[in-house]
């Protein structure tokens, strides 16, 4: 029988739509960050705003799954990049007055990562109902090269950011950015039929009900071991992940020790960092292309969470130009890891309970990333940032060994699948 063709309306419309989006999101996160820096110089302030972007993307995910399995998941992705398109506006006509508060900019990125913790869980479950049958190793190589792309504006953003006196620009091509996509997303065609399949309404109230089929998403988990492990494998990834926020302090706050590349230390990091993107669209190229055969999937995945683990916990003491080597490995093996997770995962879990299945998944990872933000914020106003990282990669070898290789008969499970 011939595969149906992955390129459907539906699927160039989101892939277009999620480019647009993405590429504007990357450049105002990095904008963010600059700001936070320069007006605090603090590495602990700079942590504790990103933690505010992060704890609702933590607990909103678990909230929305329960609703997005019985609502319309399209409508709630294009709802909330219209909001989206609006905020950055407000922030762009803010900071072009030379405006600055850090409690406003950390209530805004509260309320900016409870928006991407919703939308996740919505585009996660939408996503794979807009892949033809077969096509989903394709599919998720096509996504992850999206993410990686919009990764490739970080040295853009910098210059902008120095040569335009701050970050309205980027917040006005942010909120252009939104409003563009949300205009894409509305024109899909596919028609939803998850909801048919939830759970019908009751007498029960409005937090009962929501109790009941919350329960009804962490019961799914729990009998699912493969999915609960490998959950637990990437909550712990987020933990050891988050000592990647240390990189840009540390360009900044060792500047001397890159005094003979002739750019400045942000914009030397964001060089680097596209060397990772790079690698990653070098390795969605090869996804896209080849086929990883269903025996070898969790074998391949093992060796990718390995070699990237002593990839990231020793890039910080190599020499700028094996930096970007390390990058660029690092970014080859991490969306081969991503392909095979994702696409196994979101084929695995039914359609009527796949919202409520990636909330709890959200939650559990992003737990890792709020946890893990907090004690490297912490630990890098005592400790040199290079010790940390090392420290935290080395516990994380520890969860390959704990949830990946000792739980291999029930991983293998989900990614040993032909999708």
């Amino acid at each position: 029988m011939k595969r149906q063709t992955l390129w459907t309306y539906d699927f160039t419309v989101i892939t277009i739509g999620s480019l647009i989006s993405l590429v504007g999101n990357s450049m105002s996160n990095f904008a963010l960050s600059l700001v936070v820096l320069d007006y605090t110089g603090s590495t602990f302030l700079y942590m504790l705003f990103n933690v505010s972007f992060q704890l609702p993307i933590m607990i909103c995910p678990v909230l929305a799954g329960p609703y997005l399995d019985r609502m319309s998941r399209k409508k709630v992705i294009y709802t909330l990049d219209f909001l989206s398109a609006g905020i950055y506006f407000v922030l762009f006509l803010l900071m072009r007055g030379g405006w600055f508060s850090y409690p406003a900019l950390f209530a805004v990125s509260l309320l900016t990562g409870a928006i991407d913790g919703i939308y996740v869980v919505a585009f996660d479950s939408f996503y794979p109902n807009l892949i033809t049958e077969g096509n989903f190793q394709k599919g998720y190589s096509i996504y992850g090269m999206l993410v990686d792309l919009s990764g490739l504006v970080g040295p853009l953003a910098s210059v902008i950011y120095y040569q335009m006196g701050g970050a309205a620009s980027l917040f006005a091509i942010n909120a252009v950015s939104f409003l563009a996509a949300a205009c894409f997303e509305v024109t899909i065609r596919f028609q939803e039929t998850h909801m048919a399949d939830a759970p019908q309404e009751t007498a029960q109230s409005a937090f009962g009900q929501f109790r009941r089929e919350l329960r009804e998403g962490v019961d799914y988990i729990r009998g699912e071991k493969g999915l609960l492990l490998i959950a637990l494998y990437f909550m712990t990834l987020s933990v050891a992940g988050s000592t990647d926020e240390l990189t840009l302090p540390y360009f900044l706050n060792h500047a001397e020790r890159f005094a003979v590349w002739p750019v400045a230390a942000a914009t030397l990091y964001a060089v680097l960092a596209n060397f990772m993107v790079a690698g990653r669209l070098a390795g969605g190229v090869v996804q896209y292309k080849t086929q990883v055969p269903k025996e070898k999937k969790f074998s391949v995945a093992l060796v990718v969470y390995v070699v990237t683990t002593a990839l990231a916990g020793s890039v910080l003491f190599l020499p700028v130009p094996l930096m970007a080597v390390s990058f660029f490995l690092n970014g080859v093996l991490g969306v081969t890891s991503y392909t095979i997770r994702s696409a196994a995962m979101q084929s695995y879990v039914p359609d009527n309970k796949r919202a409520r299945f990636n909330g709890i998944f959200q939650m559990i990872t992003f737990l890792g990333s709020v946890v893990g933000s907090l004690a490297v914020g912490a630990l890098a106003e005592i400790l040199p940032e290079r010790g940390i990282v090392v420290g935290a990669n080395i516990l994380q070898l520890g969860a390959i060994y704990l949830f990946i290789w000792r739980g291999r008969e029930h991983v293998k499970k989900v990614y040993n699948r032909e999708v």
